[in-house]
């Protein structure tokens, strides 16, 4: 399907238009698909992982089910472990590595794309804004007034702690800690660590 020049703009982080039928449509769909999400009750975990990609538009298949619970559980194993409540604009923007965890109450603003690196860890009710809008009120406008974004992208192997704000542009780098209630504005880089005095187990 050809996607419209508006949305476009949208996705290379310049002024569009956001309440345009398409757009209203796609949130529309993500929204459904997170409800469903969220409203899933006690399944196991293959549900889990459909329901979630569901959600983000991937439709890469699944390996096939293992008669056996516990062995079919570790097929997943790879898979990214979504807590729920959980909210996103539009999904397809969101794009998680292996072994990533969510945990509740997330909000992710995907005007642009959000990438979060393998093995990286988000607390409780943090927030990623990707999307922003015009500083002068004229050209602002409210909902008939345009958009714009820039992509978060957060490295592998960080933690992002409880209730943090990561907003649009920002890049965090491999295993960076986010502490909790930050608000980060700009690029983070991982500083260097000395060598752990503590003997390995």
């Amino acid at each position: 399907m050809e996607i419209s020049e508006n949305r476009q703009r949208m996705l290379r982080g310049e002024l569009y238009h956001a309440f345009t039928p398409e757009l209203v449509a796609a949130r529309r769909r993500c929204a459904q698909a997170c409800e469903r999400y969220n409203n899933k009750g006690e399944v196991d975990r293959r549900k889990q992982v459909e329901l979630w990609r569901e959600i983000v538009e991937d439709a890469q298949p699944l390996p096939p089910r293992d008669p056996n619970p516990e062995a079919d559980e570790k097929l997943l194993e790879e898979e990214s472990w979504v807590e729920t409540p959980i909210n996103i604009d539009y999904g397809f923007n969101v794009k998680l590595g292996p072994n990533v965890f969510i945990n509740f109450n997330c909000t992710m603003l995907d005007t642009c794309t959000i990438t979060i690196g393998a093995r990286t860890l988000v607390g409780p009710s943090v927030s990623f804004y990707s999307g922003t809008h015009p500083l002068d009120p004229t050209l602002r406008n409210g909902t008939k007034g345009p958009e714009l974004g820039k992509e978060i992208w957060i490295g592998e192997d960080c933690w992002i702690g409880g209730n943090a704000i990561i907003l649009p542009g920002v890049r965090i780098g491999r295993g960076c800690v986010v502490g909790a209630g930050s608000v980060v504005t700009k690029v983070w880089r991982a500083t260097p660590r000395a060598p752990n005095p503590l003997p390995a187990f």
